[in-house]
């Protein structure tokens, strides 16, 4: 690997995913702004069925990528949210969306977009499941009591009793601004980092013959797309080209779904962030979960899908070049992540000072 193709690859890294992460940011931050933390501790914060259900549900339009979708996941970490609902949350967000929706319906039909939204909530349910039955380590009424703490004590201390009241607050964008890049960016900059020199030496290290690869090893094509999907970044929408040319090179429908599922689920920065959030047991369900799934609905999908449906017509307008914005977008981030990595202890030391 020469040292030119892993900046290039780092670089094509930054620029993929910095417009998504930063938007994903500023999303999170105008949401804890808008709702309250109780609400999230409501409807998400139970370990239970439903709450898993509610943060699938929730996840499954929003149009976010799965490294977007990680300032987000924390968010609602933040507010109260159990383990189940975050990694349920986190795992049907980036396969789906109203944008992905769309263009799977433009490139593949309805047959194919319904499966493609029935398996993600399917995987998801069942990896939050998983992880509240195996790793429910918190306890959520003193997570609870810990979120709603700071408003109980700033209504209590002017005189009032506000058990059980919600105070509510006005919108500010700049609150929302400093939750989202200082908040959530100081918590995810460092697998940040890591997540992306290691994509960025994975991708430097793939061969660019994919689609021959896995035309080679027909039996063998689904476990290959699922190894190559996991570590690899490709955001939901930009998945479906990638599926679409291993389709029509002879790659059989399931194995560029599982590619196609596995892909936008997960990668080597969303790796390195759930293990830090929800720790090493959630992080194993986390993988196996969209493993499995994505083998066995990729294997399902071969009895039900034809090749045939596909329009080769339609990937011609799916390509997308770098732009403005995403060089821009690529240096802002780079920006906040290389301060918090190297300061990592300058906001706290700032926020502990006592004036006198």
């Amino acid at each position: 690997m020469e040292i030119s193709y892993f900046i290039n690859s780092l670089w094509q890294l930054s620029v993929s995913m910095a417009p998504y992460i930063l938007f994903g940011l500023i999303f999170a931050g105008i949401l804890h702004e808008l709702i309250p933390d109780s609400i999230v501790i409501k409807h998400l914060g139970s370990s239970n069925v439903l709450s898993v259900i509610k943060a699938t549900i929730f996840g499954t339009p929003l149009p976010i990528c799965s490294c977007g979708v990680i300032p987000l996941a924390n968010s609602i970490k933040k507010s109260g949210a159990s383990k189940g609902a975050t990694l349920s949350f986190l795992i049907s967000t980036p396969i789906t969306g109203v944008d992905s929706i769309m263009a799977t319906y433009g490139i593949f039909g309805w047959i194919f977009t319904l499966y493609r939204i029935i398996s993600s909530f399917v995987i998801a349910v069942i990896a939050g499941i998983l992880t509240n039955i195996f790793d429910n380590k918190e306890l959520n009424g003193s997570a609870a009591k810990e979120y709603t703490f700071v408003d109980e004590q700033s209504c209590c201390s002017q005189g009032n009793c506000c058990e059980n009241k919600i105070i509510k607050k006005r919108f500010s964008i700049i609150n929302a601004l400093k939750y989202g890049f200082i908040t959530l960016c100081s918590d995810i900059a460092k697998p940040l980092f890591w997540g992306l020199i290691l994509g960025a030496v994975i991708a430097s290290m793939i061969p660019a013959s994919l689609g021959e690869i896995l035309k080679s090893y027909y039996w063998l094509s689904y476990v290959i797309a699922i190894l190559i999907g996991i570590p690899m970044y490709v955001c939901a929408t930009a998945s479906l080209p990638i599926a679409a040319a291993l389709m029509l090179s002879g790659v059989s429908a399931g194995a560029a779904f599982a590619f196609l599922t596995a892909g936008p689920a997960t990668n080597t920065v969303t790796i390195a962030v759930v293990k830090k959030m929800l720790g090493n047991r959630s992080l194993f369900i986390y993988l196996v979960s969209i493993a499995a799934g994505s083998l066995f609905f990729g294997l399902g999908l071969d009895y039900i899908f034809n090749i045939n449906d596909i329009d080769p017509a339609s990937l011609v307008h799916l390509h997308e070049d770098v732009n403005m914005i995403n060089i821009l977008s690529a240096i802002i981030l780079w920006c906040f992540v290389l301060y918090f990595v190297i300061t990592p202890y300058f906001i706290k030391k700032s926020n502990g000072k006592c004036c006198n």
